[in-house]
């Protein structure tokens, strides 16, 4: 099998800092890429969220892996010089500095793809950089409320956020992609291009569903915790030993197997009150009784073989401690000066992961290769 990996040989240069922009890195870094990450000299503040992770940042420790560190300092004459010899060589520039402060330093992505055009640039922003909210600050838990998504969250009563910083992941793996795209584009043709993505943009886009139950029908779905707002039965019951199963009903004729296989009443199959399911959805409320209370009754194990057995989806509810002890997760191990963190996986794998060396998989230290990268690119 060949060693390669798919981005092999590709430069990026990233002035990077806190989640989104380091999670676009991280992916492409993970591809084979060589990233050297600009950080102030107070280094990415992600360093300091906590120090979880055997004494690191649980955030840093995460999205930072395989990558090269140099502190620069970009209102200096001699390091502006510096970063832009960097971009000249380099395939990929990515910035999620505030809206308008990189064209204010001489490093916009319009310029830059002028004098170079083969470059292709990124850009990641809370609002995106025009419009009434360009200039907002746009932290996750900003945008989570701002897009909608904290009112389509959880159960009724007090709102809350999504439990993990979601309008930052979603807005790095989308400006991963775009950028994975650009390349072939580039590969293909020569040319760079210019990716914007935004924290809202992302979030405003996987709020389409909610969005369009609005716009067509006049209201969004409300917050119905561990359910469907559109199926039934599709959430959380509990067992005779006080386990909460999950179980997604999401046909019909899953309904009637249900029903036949695992409540032991085929008789509600065909009930004209849950026959379909917009009638279930009509009368959650009864449909929902009649499935827990034959939970309530049944063991977990019980319920296990019969759903297992009628091939139902369903699933358990986990906590955290669950999740590390889960005999389906994966996991990686990375390196730094003191230790190591064991991390989840990626979620894709592929045969080039396969020859990952050890440098992939190491921390870099703030400016640890600052020497070095300064004294390759000197003029």
């Amino acid at each position: 099998m060949s060693s390669a990996k798919p981005l092999d040989g590709v430069l990026v240069v990233s002035v990077e800092q806190a989640v989104a922009a380091p999670l676009t890195s991280c992916r492409l870094a993970d591809a084979g890429a060589r990233v050297i990450k600009v950080e102030r000299a107070e280094g990415d503040f992600s360093r300091g969220y906590d120090a979880a992770a055997d004494g690191l940042s649980s955030y840093f420790a995460w999205l930072n892996r395989g990558k090269e560190s140099i502190v620069l300092d970009l209102k200096d004459d001699g390091d502006q010089a510096l970063l832009g010899r960097m971009i000249e060589r380099a395939d990929v520039y990515i910035q999620n500095l505030a809206v308008g402060a990189a064209q204010r330093l001489g490093f916009g992505s319009e310029s830059l793809r002028q004098q170079h055009p083969r470059l292709v640039t990124c850009d990641i922003s809370g609002y995106g950089p025009t419009g009434p909210y360009a200039q907002m600050k746009a932290y996750d838990l900003l945008v989570q409320a701002e897009s909608g998504l904290v009112s389509v969250s959880g159960a009724p009563g007090p709102l809350g956020r999504v439990g993990v910083s979601v309008a930052d992941i979603a807005t790095g793996e989308a400006a991963a992609r775009a950028i994975s795209q650009a390349l072939v584009r580039q590969a293909r043709t020569g040319e760079g291009s210019h990716i914007e993505v935004s924290l809202f943009s992302t979030m405003a886009e996987w709020m389409t569903v909610p969005l369009l139950h609005h716009d067509y029908l006049g209201k969004g779905p409300e917050r119905v915790g561990l359910a469907h707002p559109s199926i039934a039965p599709y959430g959380a019951f509990t067992t005779a030993d006080g386990t909460i199963l999950l179980i997604a009903v999401q046909s019909d004729r899953e309904w009637v197997t249900l029903c036949e296989a695992v409540l032991d009443r085929p008789e509600l199959a065909h009930d004209p009150r849950f026959a379909t399911n917009k009638a279930r959805v009509t009368n959650r409320a009864e449909t929902d009784d009649a499935v827990g209370k034959v939970f309530a009754r049944l063991s977990t194990e019980d319920l296990h073989a019969k759903l297992t057995d009628s091939r139902m989806a369903f699933g358990t509810v986990n906590d955290v401690a669950g999740l590390s002890a889960h005999p389906q997760l994966n996991r990686i191990t990375v390196t730094h000066t003191d230790g190591t963190v064991d991390l989840p996986a990626p979620a894709t794998t592929a045969d080039w992961d396969k020859t990952s060396d050890d440098a992939v998989h190491t921390l870099p230290n703030i400016n640890q290769h600052g020497p070095q990268i300064r004294a390759e690119f000197t003029d």
